[in-house]
Formats: structure tokens, C-alpha cells, sequence
């Protein structure tokens, strides 16, 4: 029986955004009233890190109550047929609860915790929200479990070892214009089929080789399912 063929999938934003949950890019550098340099940054965290819990605390929640869409769990279903990874840059648990098995997250998760004195040292919190004084195994004040604008990504050197193995690339609902992650496309094999799903006309959109599916997320990863099977099956 020949191997499946491996797809690997970069999400960011916009798929969510498909669930209700909203997106910093969208908002003139505001998330919901909230400066981004307030509460995304280690700067903020030192010069008020009550504001930067209560933030992570809202979106933990907003997030708990959003629902994965059509576009989550047509990703999810692909599994069938497909070894498909998913390396993304969003923070909520949405592609895990649509039934995916193999998701990176590039720049954390809201519903992990992690102490301030060694990031290794991460517990898993749900939706329960973090307070000043709540601590980790060590004792040491917990933060979110977010890398913040500022900050090195540790998982970007995994994500680019899955991107160098891929068949098919496929990027929805960011458009990549944010490093390092934006980087990641150009570990992709030279033989790699690549697809973008995006309603407007992003700047990947000018490489060569790209294939792009000018829709939404959720109507998007139909066509997407059609090429695949038109290709690929």
C-alpha cells in the first residue's frame, strides 16, 4: 500500500476569525481597545502584567465559546486520506477540537500556562483564568503560554523540518507578511504543490508556482478538497 502523501497546512488568523474570534491585524494595532505593546509584549508584561492576564484571561474565554467552522474540520477530515500537519499561528485550540492530531503552534496556546522563570515549565489551564499570585511547580508567578511580539519562537525551527517534507503546502487565513513565520514557505521542496486560500490578493500570491483560491476559509477549503482529489487522489 503506497505511503499517504503528506500535506502541510500554515493557518493563522483568519480561519478563526471565520469562528468569531478577532484579530489584531484587522483593528489599526488596537485588539479589542487594548494597546498590542501594552499587552503582547515583555515590556508590557514588566510594566503591567494585572492588564496583560485580564487580556489573555478575555481572549481564553472568547476562545473557550468559539466553535471550529467548516474550514477546521474539513482540515481534520483530510486525515483520511492524507498525513496532513498543521503548523499554526494561531493561540486557540480550535484545530484540535475539530479532531486534528498534528498541530504545531508557532506562537503558543491560551489554554497553557507557563512559568516566568523557566519556559519550559508549562501546565495545561483550559479556560480557568491566570491571576497575580497563581504559580507554577516552582513556586514562580505563571504567565500565558503566548510568545509575545519581542520574543524568539521556538517552535519556528520544527515548523520549517515539516515544511521540508511536504507534498502539497497549503496556506490559509494568514498572509504570511509577519516573520519569522512568514519564512517557513521557503523550506518548501522545489516538487511541492503550494495553495493559498485567501479572499484578497496577497503579496504570496506573486510567487510563481502558487495556486490561489480566492475565497474565504470556509468556501475556500471546499475547492481546495476538490483540487486535491482532482490532483492528488
Amino acid at each position: 500500500m503506497p505511503s499517504k502523501k503528506k500535506i502541510v497546512v500554515l493557518s493563522g488568523s483568519g480561519i478563526s476569525a471565520e469562528s468569531g474570534l478577532s484579530t489584531f491585524r484587522d483593528s489599526g494595532g488596537l485588539w479589542e481597545g487594548y494597546n498590542i505593546n501594552e499587552v503582547a509584549t515583555p515590556d508590557g508584561w514588566e510594566t503591567n502584567p494585572k492588564l496583560v492576564l485580564d487580556f489573555y484571561n478575555h481572549r481564553r474565554k472568547q476562545a473557550g465559546k468559539a466553535e471550529p467552522n467548516r474550514a477546521h474540520h474539513a482540515l481534520a477530515e483530510l486525515e483520511s486520506f492524507f498525513e496532513v500537519q498543521i503548523v499554526t499561528q494561531n493561540v486557540d485550540d480550535l484545530h484540535e477540537r475539530a479532531g486534528s492530531t498534528n498541530v504545531l503552534h508557532l506562537h503558543g496556546e491560551l489554554t497553557k500556562a507557563r512559568s516566568i522563570e523557566n519556559e519550559n515549565l508549562v501546565i495545561d489551564i483550559g479556560t480557568s483564568p491566570i491571576h497575580i499570585g497563581d504559580v507554577g511547580p516552582v513556586g514562580k508567578q505563571l504567565r500565558p503560554h503566548i510568545v509575545w511580539f519581542g520574543e524568539m519562537v521556538p517552535m519556528l525551527e520544527r515548523g520549517a523540518q515539516i515544511v521540508d517534507k511536504a507534498d502539497v503546502l497549503v496556506v490559509i487565513g494568514t498572509s504570511l507578511v509577519v516573520y519569522p513565520a512568514a519564512s517557513l514557505i521557503h523550506y518548501a521542496p522545489d516538487s511541492c504543490m503550494k495553495y493559498i486560500i485567501d479572499p484578497s490578493n496577497p503579496e504570496l500570491y506573486s510567487f510563481d508556482g502558487w495556486i490561489h483560491i480566492k475565497e474565504p476559509a470556509t468556501s475556500g477549503i471546499e475547492k481546495l478538497i476538490t483540487e486535491l482529489e482532482k490532483d492528488h487522489g
